[in-house]
C-alpha cells in the first residue's frame, strides 16, 4: 500500500513542478504569500509555530464536552426517612419501605412514600421483584435529599448541588451559560483582535482559561460554578479566533487545506484525551483541575509568537511587520533573504491590499457590499446549524445506553476518517461542495435515528456516530473555508460573527434536550433538519479552491465578478494536487 502511495506522490510531484514551471512564467501580481516564500514558506518557523498554536486545542474539546462526564447524571432515588436510621435493616428492606415502582417497575427517582410502608415488609417482597405499587399510599418529593450510584462517577456537579428532579433543567443551563460565554467571547475577542492584533488576545485568552478553569474546579456554589464557566467560554473563543487567524496568515495558500486539517486532528485527540483523563479521575472538581493547568503553560509559551505580519501593515505598522519578517527568515536559516526584506519591498508586494485598505474596520463592514453580506449571512446559517446538531448530538451521550467512556472514544474517533475524506474532497472537488455534502448527509442520518427503535441502540449509536462524522467533516471545512472567504482587515470580525452564531446554535442545543421529555422524536427532528437546510444555502457560497487568500473587501467583490482563465485553472490544478500530496504523505507517515 505504501509502495502505491509512494508511485503516486512521485508522479504528482513532477506534474507539480512541470505545471508550476509553466505557471511561473506568467505575468501575475506581486503578493503576501510571494513574501512568505521567500523567508521559507513552510521551514522551520511554521512547523514549529502550527505546532505550538495547536497544542491547546488539545484541551478545548475537553472544556467543551466537560459536561458528559462533569455532569453526569447517576442513578438515584429519594433518601429515606430519618426515622428508618433507628431500625436495623438492610439497604434493600429500606428501598422497599421507602421508594415506589413507576409502571415500568422501576424504582422512581423523585418520590418516595409519606410514611415507611410496612406491610410491604410482610408480603415476603424486595425491591427488586416487587411490581408497580397500584395502592393509593400518599407520595412526597424527596424531602430528605437523594442517595446516588457513585460506581461510574465518585462526584458530579449533579451529586454535589442535586441537580434532579425539579433542578434537573439546571443541568443543561450549566452548558448553556457555558456557551453563552464561549458566544459572547467571538463578539468581543473578534473585534478587538482585528484591533489590537492576535498576539495580545492570545495571551490574555490562554490567561483566562487557566484562571478560569482554575477558580471553577474550586467553585462553592452552582452559581460560581456557572460564573466561572462562562469566563472559560469566553477565553475559548478568544483562544480559537487569534489561534486560527496566527496560523493561517503565516502559511502560504498552497497549504492551508493540509494546516487547517492538521489542526481540526488536534481537536479530535482532544476528544480522545479527556475520555482517558476522565476514566482516570472520576472526580469533577479533580477532572476540571486537570483540563485547566495546562493553559498556564500554553500562556508562558505564547510569548514567543510573532504577530501576524498582515495585520501590522494593514494596519500601519510596517516597521514591526519588516522586523517579524526578518526573524522569521532568519530563524528558517534564509539570511540572503533577510537583508533584502525592507518596507519598500513589502509595500510593492502588497500595493494592491493597501491602496484598497482603510484604517478601522468593524462587524459592520460584514454587510457593507451585497458579495460580502451573501458570504456572512450564508455562513452564519453554516455555523449555526452545524454547531447546533453538533452539540446536540455529542453533549447527552447516556441516552445511547452504551458506557459514556466507550461512547466518547467512538464519537472521537470517528472524526479521523471523516476529516481524511473531507481533506481529500476539499483538495479535488472543491470547498464548496464537501461543505453542503457534510450537512446534507449528516441531517439524514440523524433523522434515520427518528424510525430505529430505542431497544436497538447498536443501530441508533451507528446512525448517530455517522451523522457525528458528518457534522465534524462540516465543522473542519468550515474554518478553512471561512478564513478564506473572509478578508485579512474583517477576518477577525467574521470569525467572531460565525463563530458567535455557532455558539448561538451550541446554547440552544442543549435546551432543544428537554423537549424530548414530551416528546422523544422531537429533538432529533430538529437536529436533522438545520444541517440539511443550511446544507442547501451553502450552495450559493463562491468557490475558494485554489484562490489566494483575499485581503481587503474590494478583493471579495473582484473575486465574484472575476471570470476564471486558463491560468487560473492551471494554478487550481497546482494547488489542490499540492494539497493531496501533502495529506497523503503525511497518512502514509
Amino acid at each position: 500500500m505504501l509502495s502505491i502511495i509512494a508511485v503516486f506522490v512521485q508522479s504528482q510531484i513532477f506534474l507539480n513542478f512541470f505545471l508550476g514551471t509553466f505557471y511561473w512564467g506568467i505575468n501575475r501580481a506581486m503578493a503576501f504569500d510571494d513574501l512568505l516564500e521567500q523567508v521559507g514558506s513552510t521551514s522551520r518557523f511554521q512547523i514549529l509555530h502550527v505546532a505550538l498554536l495547536s497544542m491547546p486545542i488539545l484541551m478545548m474539546a475537553s472544556h467543551n464536552l466537560l459536561q458528559n462526564f462533569a455532569a453526569s447524571v447517576p442513578q438515584h432515588h429519594c433518601s429515606a426517612h430519618q426515622n428508618l436510621s433507628l431500625v436495623s435493616l438492610s439497604p434493600q428492606e429500606v428501598l422497599l419501605l421507602t421508594v415506589p415502582l413507576d409502571q415500568n417497575n422501576k424504582i422512581q427517582k423523585c418520590q418516595r412514600y409519606v410514611v415507611p410502608q410496612w406491610q410491604l415488609m410482610h408480603q415476603n417482597g424486595t425491591s427488586g421483584d416487587r411490581m408497580y405499587d397500584r395502592s393509593d399510599a400518599a407520595l412526597q418529593g424527596c424531602e430528605d435529599g437523594w442517595q446516588y450510584d457513585n460506581t461510574e462517577m465518585k462526584s458530579t456537579i449533579i451529586t454535589e448541588w442535586d441537580l434532579v428532579c425539579e433542578f434537573r433543567s439546571l443541568k443543561q443551563t450549566g452548558q448553556t451559560i457555558y456557551m453563552g460565554g464561549v458566544l459572547i467571547g467571538a463578539v468581543i475577542f473578534g473585534g478587538l483582535s482585528d484591533r489590537f492584533g492576535r498576539r495580545f488576545l492570545l495571551l490574555i485568552s490562554n490567561l483566562l482559561m487557566a484562571v478560569g478553569g482554575t477558580c471553577a474546579a474550586f467553585s462553592p456554589s452552582f452559581l460560581v460554578f456557572c460564573i466561572f464557566r462562562f469566563i472559560t467560554g469566553m477565553a475559548l473563543s478568544g483562544l480559537v479566533l487569534n489561534s486560527f487567524s496566527l496560523i493561517v496568515e503565516w502559511i502560504p495558500t498552497r497549504v492551508r487545506t493540509v494546516v487547517g486539517t492538521t489542526t481540526g486532528y488536534f481537536y479530535t485527540m482532544g476528544q480522545l484525551i479527556l475520555a482517558l483523563v476522565a476514566y482516570y479521575i472520576r472526580d469533577w472538581r479533580w477532572l476540571m483541575l486537570a483540563i485547566s493547568l495546562p493553559f498556564y503553560i500554553f500562556f508562558l509559551y505564547s510569548w514567543w509568537f510573532l504577530e501576524s505580519a498582515r495585520w501590522l501593515v494593514l494596519n500601519k505598522k510596517s516597521e514591526q511587520a519588516v522586523k517579524n519578517l526578518k526573524r522569521v527568515a532568519r530563524f528558517n536559516g534564509r539570511h540572503e533573504e533577510c537583508e533584502k526584506i525592507n518596507i519598500e519591498m513589502m509595500h510593492n508586494y502588497m500595493k494592491k491590499e493597501l491602496s484598497g485598505s482603510k484604517s478601522s474596520y468593524s462587524v459592520v463592514d460584514l454587510l457593507r457590499t451585497p458579495n460580502i453580506r451573501s458570504i456572512t449571512i450564508c455562513l452564519s446559517a453554516v455555523w449555526f446549524s452545524t454547531s447546533f446538531a453538533y452539540y446536540g448530538l455529542s453533549m447527552d451521550l447516556q441516552k445511547f445506553g452504551v458506557d459514556i467512556y466507550l461512547i466518547q472514544v467512538i464519537f472521537g474517533a470517528v472524526d479521523i476518517p471523516a476529516k481524511v475524506v473531507v481533506t481529500i474532497s476539499m483538495s479535488f472537488i472543491g470547498r464548496r461542495p464537501s461543505q453542503c455534502a457534510a450537512l446534507i448527509l449528516s441531517g439524514i442520518a440523524i433523522l434515520c435515528n427518528i424510525f430505529v427503535p430505542y431497544e436497538k441502540q447498536t443501530v441508533r449509536t451507528a446512525l448517530a456516530v455517522l451523522g457525528k462524522g458528518g457534522l465534524a467533516a462540516s465543522f473542519n471545512c468550515c474554518y478553512l473555508y471561512a478564513g478564506e472567504l473572509f478578508p485579512t482587515v474583517v477576518r477577525q470580525s467574521g470569525m467572531g460573527w460565525v463563530s458567535m452564531m455557532a455558539r448561538v446554535g451550541a446554547m440552544v442545543a442543549p435546551m432543544v434536550l428537554l423537549f424530548g421529555e414530551a416528546v422523544p422524536w422531537l429533538p432529533g427532528c430538529i437536529y436533522g433538519i438545520a444541517p440539511i437546510v443550511s446544507g442547501v444555502i451553502a450552495l450559493y457560497l463562491p468557490e475558494t479552491l485554489g484562490g489566494g487568500l483575499p485581503d481587503t473587501i474590494q478583493d471579495v467583490d473582484d473575486r465574484s465578478e472575476k471570470k476564471t482563465s486558463p491560468e487560473d485553472s492551471l494554478k487550481k490544478q497546482e494547488l489542490a494536487m499540492n494539497d493531496t500530496t501533502n495529506v497523503l504523505l503525511k497518512e502514509a507517515v
